[in-house]
């Protein structure tokens, strides 16, 4: 069955380090959640879409063997340097979950747009498909948020689906540039009202609500930052619930 409502799960979260390699992985609880969303059987179908980094070979080994001896049922969808699949559209309605890695924002919704792929996801979306991500897989589904995609120094970024009409903000607790430009976007009016997350934090939305953050550990949390009537920028500590 697909989720109840359209479902995004927007997060600075994912995949664990087992401690053996750079590319030695192991899936995070929020895959578990994810699937739990989508109200998916006991083999959930989950895509990885990595076109954020140009569908790097080394991203695909490293989740196939993440996924690998778990109950998911892993597929990808790469288009570089073209499609791997015949029927794109068919390939992620079949899906419980699509998750969308990290990289460049910009690079992502500009080959996206390109391949027709935002018609498609929004599809996906609205058909019960739990559309999920993180970092640029988290920032594409909102307005815009604080990008690293146009070199170290974080700029704005304002081209994003907008299916959620918030900001969002990735990484707040790890790297320094992230929490000043996000008060700065707010407050100038670069950015609407925004969501952000510090590292193993998610957002969960239905439809474009949100309704609750999660975290993979604790200590972290998620905010809402918003511009006041008077000018002043307010940040508002959402505390997540941790996933078993």
């Amino acid at each position: 069955m697909p989720a109840s409502e359209p479902t995004i799960l927007a997060t600075s979260m994912g995949f664990f380090s087992r401690k053996r390699g750079t590319y030695d992985l192991r899936p995070g609880p929020i895959f578990e959640f994810g699937a739990e969303l989508a109200q998916a059987g006991p083999e959930p179908r989950i895509c990885y879409l990595g076109q954020a980094v140009g569908d790097q070979p080394t991203s695909f080994t490293a989740l196939y063997g993440a996924f690998a001896g778990t109950r998911f049922r892993m597929s990808h969808l790469a288009l570089f340097p073209m499609p791997n699949v015949d029927d794109i559209r068919a390939h992620l309605l079949a899906q419980d979950v699509i998750w969308v890695g990290g990289g460049s924002v910009a690079n992502l919704l500009a080959v996206w747009r390109v391949h027709g792929l935002d018609e498609i996801l929004h599809e996906c979306w609205q058909a019960g498909v739990v559309l999920a991500g993180v970092s640029a897989g988290s920032i594409c589904w909102h307005v815009g948020g604080a990008t690293d995609s146009f070199g170290p120094q974080l700029r704005a970024f304002t081209d994003g689906l907008g299916w959620l009409p918030y900001g969002n903000g990735v990484h707040y607790d790890s790297e320094e540039q992230r929490r000043p430009l996000m008060h700065r976007l707010v407050g100038d009016g670069t950015l609407p009202t925004s969501y952000c997350t510090d590292d193993g934090v998610g957002l969960v939305y239905r439809g474009d609500q949100l309704v609750e953050a999660v975290a993979d550990r604790e200590g972290v949390s998620a905010y809402e930052v918003s511009r006041a009537e008077d000018g002043t920028v307010r940040e508002t500590v959402i505390a997540p619930r941790l996933l078993g």
